[in-house]
């Protein structure tokens, strides 16, 4: 292909040729029916190979994966098209722009100049690369007509676009980025050269053997997905969990009710979420009934597979900003217009709400938007609202849209509760957390945190990866865990209780779970690991440094520890500079994802799943059980 072409530039320092398996990756033996629709492509259309790729433009491991598709593009010249879709993620409050600045660009003609320049900005690694002054430059640099421009970016069918690809990636099962199909055969996440070549190689030989057969070169890609799935199949049922209490937060967000409730029902939910729609009239009920004593807290969880719920989400907390009684009445929109959810129909709710239409639209593209929004997001996944809606009644988790008499039945057994405190002279502001705290203990919790709810076994394998403690121990821990993550550094003191009373008995197994929104989570897995090339222990020393010092993550922290645990440093570097533990690392992050560990940390005791940043009575709850088990079995 030609230069100008180019799928992005090089990296800084790019992948130089490590020895990785050939092995295709898990899944790509399944056709998925992945239809092209109006996106962005570059290559013949009669290509073998079609490669469709869902992307974030602030992802850094979309960024990460340039250099491979740039060496495909190369080796393979004519017989692969790429195809760019777009799947801003929420927790990158740049993206969406982005999206939209690439979209405007594709208008006149100029989609991968302006894709090529994003990526770069991206590779950068400078936290205020994507930010709209910097975007709106790079159109002007490429020569983009500039009232043009910025028509299309804010035109309503550009963000529509961007959700058609989101709704399309949410039903093939594409939640992450960077995420392919390569003519319909899935590869997640920014996986080495040698795993994208085991599956091109392998359409290769189907696209030949069609064009054998007589199929014509401009219906080839149809042919090879004609009879692929359309989306992922559908999990087996899971047992629902036994009763909860978390320690749960309020928060200082939108809340409606009683001023000095004696219940406080926090809520996760999802403007686009069917059931959240259908639980509003029980809410309601609630409220009316209970007018005096209850007071309902409302905490976001657009879910990725509802393209539509990010948006409202945003345009609900920046009416939040012009005052709480603001936030209700979008909200009340919202759901009453579930179906209409759209951006011209925002902006019209914002009119009749009375918002100052300007600030409304600052603020619902600010990242401080933005951040609010994924700080829920991320909460949910601590206290276990993994779904929406998830309601905590005094701290008693309810999950889904239930009957009024359901809530009823909590709700009195907490107004019973909450008189009887009163009577004993707790005060009012103290009230929440003195209820939250009781029904915690009741539930066999902490106060701290909630019980485990324990699900069933999944087969995880240890592999070759870092461990300590004996290969024979009963109980083996496999964490899945990000160097960044503030849960993840908190759980090492328990993790070191764990290991110190149950000696012998437990043995530890580390796996990398960078997340995309912690961007030094990465290199410092990949430093990690370079350390690990040079023993096992040497691998725990820098792991105990990186979280000891986890606010100063940086590359020159990372040499500063190899130098002083005695690694070879020139060997460590070169491991680090050829990014030789990227296979590694994305292969424990496809198989964190297989078995639900997409947050961090997840524990998996014996195959247990174990989700957060727990207290010590939780895993030893477990451990006790497997051990338990044991002896029995003897």
């Amino acid at each position: 292909m030609a230069k100008s072409s180019s799928l992005g530039s090089p990296l800084r320092n790019p992948q130089q040729a490590v020895a990785a398996p050939s092995a295709a990756p898990p899944g790509s033996d399944q056709i998925y029916k992945v239809t092209l629709g109006d996106a962005p492509q570059k290559g013949r259309a009669e290509a073998k190979v079609t490669i469709v790729e869902w992307s974030d433009f602030q992802c850094p491991f979309c960024g990460r994966v340039i250099d491979t598709l740039h060496q495909i593009e190369r080796n393979y010249g004519s017989d692969v098209r790429f195809v760019f879709k777009h799947n801003p993620l929420p927790m990158h409050p740049d993206a969406p722009y982005a999206a939209k600045a690439a979209i405007a660009a594709e208008k006149q003609g100029k989609f991968w100049q302006m894709h090529d320049k994003l990526f770069e900005a991206n590779n950068s690694r400078q936290p205020d690369a994507l930010k709209q002054d910097k975007v709106d430059a790079m159109a002007r640099d490429i020569g983009l007509d500039m009232e043009r421009y910025q028509r299309d970016l804010n035109a309503p069918e550009t963000a529509q676009a961007i959700r058609d690809d989101q709704a399309q990636a949410a039903k093939l099962g594409a939640s992450g980025t960077p995420h392919f199909f390569i003519d319909g055969a899935r590869v997640s996440g920014a996986m080495p050269y040698e795993s994208f070549k085991a599956v091109i190689e392998a359409q290769l030989r189907r696209a030949n053997a069609a064009l054998a057969s007589g199929v014509q070169k401009k219906d080839l890609y149809e042919h090879l997905i004609k009879d692929g799935q359309s989306g992922p199949p559908a999990p087996p049922p899971q047992a629902a969990p036994p009763p909860q209490a978390r320690n749960v937060d309020p928060g200082d967000g939108p809340w409606t009710g009683a001023k000095k409730p004696k219940v406080t029902i926090v809520e996760w939910s999802d403007f686009q979420c069917p059931y959240c729609s259908r639980v509003e009239p029980t809410l309601k009920q609630i409220l009316e009934t209970y007018k005096d004593d209850v007071r309902i807290v409302w905490r976001n969880e657009p879910l990725g597979f509802h393209p539509n719920a990010m948006p409202a989400a945003k345009a609900a907390m920046a009416a939040f900003k012009q005052g709480n009684d603001k936030f209700w009445k979008m909200h009340a929109q919202m759901f009453a217009h579930q179906n209409e959810l759209s951006e011209a129909k925002y902006e019209e709710w914002a009119k009749q709400v009375g918002l100052n239409l300007a600030q409304w639209k600052k603020d619902k593209e600010s990242p401080e938007i933005a951040a609010l929004i994924a700080k829920d997001n991320s909460y949910a996944q601590q206290v276990g609202a993994e779904g929406t809606p998830s309601f905590f009644v005094n701290g008693k988790f309810i999950s889904g849209a239930m009957p009024f008499e359901t809530f009823k039945g909590a709700i009195d057994e907490q107004i019973r509760k909450a008189d009887e405190l009163l009577k004993k002279g707790t005060k009012q502001e103290k009230l929440y957390q003195a209820l939250v705290e009781e029904n915690v203990k009741a539930a066999g919790g902490s106060p701290q945190a909630a019980a485990p709810a324990v699900e069933q076994k999944f087969d995880v394998q240890a592999g070759n990866a870092p461990a300590k403690g004996p290969k024979t121990a009963p109980v083996t821990i496999i964490e899945f865990s990000d160097f960044q993550c503030p849960y993840c550094s908190r759980a090492q003191s328990t993790l070191k209780q764990v290991m110190d009373q149950y000696a012998g008995k437990v043995r530890l197994v580390w796996k990398n779970q960078p997340l995309s929104f912690h961007p030094n989570a990465m290199p410092a897995a990949e430093a990690a690991m370079a350390a690990y090339e040079q023993g096992n222990d040497q691998f725990w020393e820098m792991h105990d440094r990186l979280f000891a010092k986890q606010q100063e993550l940086s590359p020159a922290y990372y040499e500063q520890v190899a130098k002083e645990i005695g690694l070879d440093v020139a060997k460590w570097k070169a491991s680090v500079e050829s990014h030789s533990g990227q296979a590694v690392i994305q292969a424990d992050m496809s198989a964190g994802n297989a078995v639900g560990a997409n947050g961090t940390p997840t524990f998996f005791i014996n195959g247990k799943r174990l989700v957060g940043a727990m207290p010590f009575e939780s895993f030893k709850q477990v451990i006790d059980e497997e051990l338990s088990s044991r002896v029995a079995k003897k």
